[in-house]
C-alpha cells in the first residue's frame, strides 16, 4: 500500500483535499496545509508511514 492510501484510509473522514505532484528524480514531500511535513530531498529516505500518520493528524486537530 502506498503512503497516499495508508493515509487516506486511516484519515478518510478529516481529509478535505489532496494533490499528488507528480516529479522526478526522487523528490517526494507532504505538506499539510503550507506546512512541510517530511521532504524525502532532505533526508534522502522513504518517511515511516506510521510517523506520517501521526505528524498529519497533528496538524489536523
Amino acid at each position: 500500500m502506498s503512503l497516499t492510501q495508508y493515509l487516506i484510509t486511516n484519515l478518510k473522514q478529516r481529509i478535505t483535499s489532496l494533490e499528488l505532484v507528480p516529479s522526478s528524480g526522487g523528490c517526494f514531500e507532504l505538506t499539510v496545509g503550507d506546512e512541510l511535513v517530511y521532504s524525502k530531498l532532505e533526508t534522502d529516505e522513504f518517511p515511516d508511514e506510521n510517523e506520517m500518520l501521526q505528524q498529519v493528524r497533528a496538524r489536523l486537530s
